[in-house]
């Protein structure tokens, strides 16, 4: 018998049973009658419109970036979903043409797959395979984790891509006794990755990318103190600078790119959000105003007939036009201010007939267009001679309706007493604008500076009841450099022939409508600050001290409400104060050269305070700072830092706290009744995370834990 020759390939495979369990029953717990309730749940109601408009490849605005709304428009188009749904109203019901389960189906794919992670994610920080599986169940019964997750939301999107981000940059350290080998890139390019998805689905990304920009440093640091890394090794050093630089930085910069350009690609006709976008943006879209603007002049000449429309401010959620009207101003103010009773210019947030305004020139009688057209450019005094009224814009030393230190705006009448017209204006080019520039449409912004008074004409923020129709006022404002100071024409018409017309022009590519876009959601993102029942501060997060409702049966008192389990958020309170008991307690004892502690475990400690501890606060504190409109599932990305922290905590006791075998078997039990607690907690409140339970008004009331909670009780 001839020698037994070794196999070829070698195949080993490891079932991790814990891992195993916990993601089959996070599937079960996630996708279980996803379809239910067949209505509108909370904010399905704005992501599902604008899975709409993907389908429909219609423009829309909104305050997050796309990643998180691309995900679910590709379930609606799995769904063979054809956009034709309003989603008018929270609890209004879906015909059967809205594939609901589809639409539902990745954010919970994406949020049942959280607790593998939050597994894996513990194993790679050092821990054993039970705090891991701790972690991991904590994240499976946490009820506003499944709550978020079951509806058409983005939340479960971020909170993975974040969790993912940790996963990598820790699978990444892992291989450093590696460097530069396929799995370290491969590993620190998954990071970069992670950061660009986590930043693509909710700004709220980016305190994940402080997180790991600052871990990041802290380990260059470290590698500038190494060694082993000599002078005649030095090229290492710059070569995992650069590594991290490419992969950590432009890698996640080119992403974020690509994905806002798949956006306009699918979002590129025009629709009912053009309005919040400049009027070069529009432009760019199918139909809308380029189908208006087409076939009209690049440059604005004397005798052109032109709408001005106020470039950046948007007020009461629309643009405005400057526009006047036969009205006049009151003799008298409210304040018994007196004013020139001439003719009212405002700022109106419709477009009409009334907008229009001629472009004269001052030294000549005539209005219309010379062949060849005499060009506007940068500094030339015009006249605007209101279409409508034939009246020309004006400004004296009067004082404006709602502000005495600025002054009066009008269209001039001559009633023949001691008040001369004004009515000289210089045109400025914002944006750099040298001697000699053109005034283009809709590229061109201006600002209209008074001649006689070198004032610019700007936009009061303000509406008054003497005002016909309540449009936001014209005033005047002696600083000059401010944003509601800057205009742009929108609509231009004249009679000459032109070579260039708008046809000729790329209005703006896609950096330049990049850019507007990252400025118009950050604006408005800073601006969102109505009221709402719901609301909540950040101090009131920690311990839950307000929920959010979601959805509510129409006849019943089965109701879908945002609150999690209040074992897991109460003992997670405990969890942050334990660790920072600790920390302060063995910092104390090494320096009294009492080490509890090997160093392998006080590495692990402390790298643990820095990634987690310091997550939790990257991704809580800010909120103090923001002054827009919070609701409790702004806490869920600092939730799960605070769940890996209470369950690495856990360990620690355990382990290190706990030197006597007796102690320890007691602590055990303690911790299984607790965790016994939190599938409780889970269970008691899975009504209201599933909402399918008709709920009488006592049962209602016994889940009611906290007077501040605000549970909806209806008189049936």
């Amino acid at each position: 018998v001839g020698p037994v020759r070794a196999p070829l390939l070698s195949i080993k495979t490891e079932l991790n049973i814990p891992l195993l369990l916990l993601t089959v029953v996070a599937m079960a717990t996630r996708m279980w009658r996803l379809e239910y309730p067949n209505s509108v749940v909370f904010d399905e109601m704005h992501f599902g419109r604008f899975a709409s408009m993907y389908i429909r490849k219609t423009f829309f605005f909104d305050v997050h970036p796309p990643l998180g709304k691309l995900i679910i428009a590709f379930g609606a188009y799995l769904g063979d979903f054809n956009g034709n749904f309003t989603w008018e109203r929270i609890g209004a019901d879906y015909p059967s043409a809205v594939p609901v389960w589809y639409l539902r189906l990745f954010p919970a794919l994406f949020g049942s797959l959280l607790v593998p992670l939050t597994y894996q994610t513990t194993v790679e920080l050092g821990y054993n395979h039970w705090t891991a599986a701790l972690a991991g169940g904590m994240v499976l019964f946490e009820n506003s984790l499944v709550t978020q997750s079951r509806f058409l939301l983005i939340d479960s999107f971020l909170l993975f891509f974040i969790l993912a981000t940790l996963l990598c940059l820790l699978k990444f350290w892992r291989l450093k006794h590696s460097p530069f080998s396929l799995s370290w890139w491969a590993w620190l390019a998954g990071t970069g990755a992670m950061l660009a998805c986590a930043c693509s689905v909710k700004y709220v990304g980016v305190f994940t990318v402080l997180l790991v920009g600052g871990m990041i440093f802290h380990e260059l640091w470290n590698l500038i103190g190494d060694k082993r890394l000599s002078v005649v090794r030095a090229h290492d050093l710059t070569s995992h600078f650069l590594a991290r630089a490419g992969l950590l930085a432009v890698l996640p910069v080119v992403l974020y790119l690509l994905l806002f350009h798949l956006h306009m690609e699918l979002a590129n006709r025009s629709g009912p959000h053009d309005e919040m976008m400049t009027s070069a943006f529009q432009a760019t879209l199918e139909g809308g105003l380029s189908r208006i603007t087409k076939s009209q002049p690049v440059s604005i000449a004397y005798g052109s007939q032109i709408t001005l429309r106020h470039t950046h401010g948007m007020f009461l959620g629309r643009p405005c036009w400057l526009h006047s009207h036969l009205a006049t101003y009151p003799v008298r103010y409210h304040d018994n201010r007196g004013s020139s009773a001439q003719q009212q210019v405002t700022c109106y947030s419709f477009k009409d007939i009334n907008n229009w305004w001629i472009v004269k020139d001052p030294g000549r009688t005539t209005v219309y267009v010379d062949d060849p057209p005499k060009l506007i450019h940068h500094g030339d005094i015009i006249q605007l001679v209101h279409g409508t009224s034939s009246r020309a814009l004006n400004s004296h030393n009067v004082a404006a309706p709602l502000s005495p230190y600025s002054q009066e705006v009008t269209c001039y009448i001559d009633y023949n007493i001691s008040l001369p017209a004004q009515n000289l204006w210089r045109v400025e080019l914002v944006d750099g604008a040298d001697e000699g520039d053109t005034w283009k449409s809709i590229q061109s912004h201006i600002r209209l500076v008074h001649v006689n008074t070198s004032a610019a004409l700007k936009v009061q923020r303000e509406q008054n009841n003497f005002l016909v129709s309540k449009p936001v006022l014209i005033v005047f404002c002696t600083t000059v450099d401010q944003a509601d100071v800057v205009g742009n024409d929108e609509e231009t018409f004249n009679q000459a022939t032109y070579e260039d017309t708008m046809d000729d022009q790329p209005l703006m590519g896609f950096l330049g409508m990049f850019a507007e876009l990252q400025w118009k959601m950050l604006s408005t993102n800073k601006e969102l600050q109505q009221e709402h029942k719901y609301s909540s501060s950040p101090g009131e997060w920690p311990l839950m001290e307000r929920g959010v409702a979601y959805w509510l049966h129409p006849r019943t008192n089965a109701q879908i409400h945002f609150m999690g389990n209040p074992v897991v958020w109460w003992s997670g309170v405990v969890g942050i104060l334990g660790y920072l008991a600790l920390l302060g307690v063995l910092l104390v004892r090494r320096r009294r050269a009492c080490f509890d502690m090997d160093d392998e475990s006080w590495q692990r400690y402390i790298l643990t305070g820095e990634l987690v501890l310091g997550g939790w606060v990257l991704h809580y504190v800010p909120f103090f700072l923001m002054e827009r409109t919070l609701f409790l599932h702004h806490y869920l990305p600092a939730l799960v830092f605070k769940i890996l922290l209470l369950a690495v905590m856990v360990e620690n006791i355990h382990t290190h706290v706990l030197r006597w075998p007796v102690h320890r078997n007691v602590f055990s039990a303690l911790c299984a009744v607790w965790v016994t607690c939190i599938y409780l907690s889970y269970r008691k409140f899975a009504p209201l995370t599933y909402g399918n339970s008709d709920l009488s008004a006592d049962e209602v009331t016994d889940l009611k834990w906290l007077d501040s909670w605000d549970l909806l009780i209806q008189v049936l």
